[in-house]
């Protein structure tokens, strides 16, 4: 089991949001479109949720933007219940593969102006040797993440 947290305050991407060269090299254009489908200020923290994630995808991952991994290789699409989930493409695809990662869960929240996310990615090359433990462990802390992603959700239903 591999982890990683990320904690973002909301302004501090504001400035670089503004440029466009930075939302195309950061986001897909799938989560670009969602965002313009909300307001300003949901937009913001939808963005800014995204990034948040992406970079705890990349320490379970092991490494960070560089070496040809942009952050648009990670892409953090909706269920069907909106929770989110994690798609990699190219570079980033590449690299779970190489190092074992078979599976990501991930978790968003976010209060005032700060974003936190979770990702928890497990690791199929064998470092855990139970099978059955590993299995146990990934099915706990998915429904952890999913409580925890649809609290939010109702929240900020709640507060729109």
């Amino acid at each position: 089991m591999r982890i990683g947290i990320d904690v973002l305050e909301l302004g501090e991407l504001d400035r670089l949001q503004e440029r466009s060269w930075f939302r195309r090299y950061t986001y897909t254009a799938d989560e670009l479109a969602l965002a313009a489908s909300f307001g300003a200020e949901r937009a913001r923290e939808f963005l800014a949720g995204r990034f948040a994630a992406k970079e705890a995808v990349l320490k379970v991952l092991g490494t960070g933007f560089g070496g040809g991994l942009a952050p648009r290789h990670i892409s953090v699409v909706r269920d069907t219940r909106a929770a989110p989930l994690v798609r990699l493409a190219d570079v980033a695809a590449r690299r779970a593969a190489g190092i074992g990662v078979s599976d990501l869960a991930l978790s968003i929240a976010h209060k005032g102006e700060y974003v936190v996310a979770v990702a928890l990615g497990h690791e199929s090359g064998g470092e855990e040797a139970d099978g059955e433990r590993a299995g146990t462990v990934t099915g706990m802390a998915r429904a952890v993440l999913d409580e925890i992603a649809a609290r939010e959700m109702s929240r900020n239903e709640q507060a729109e």
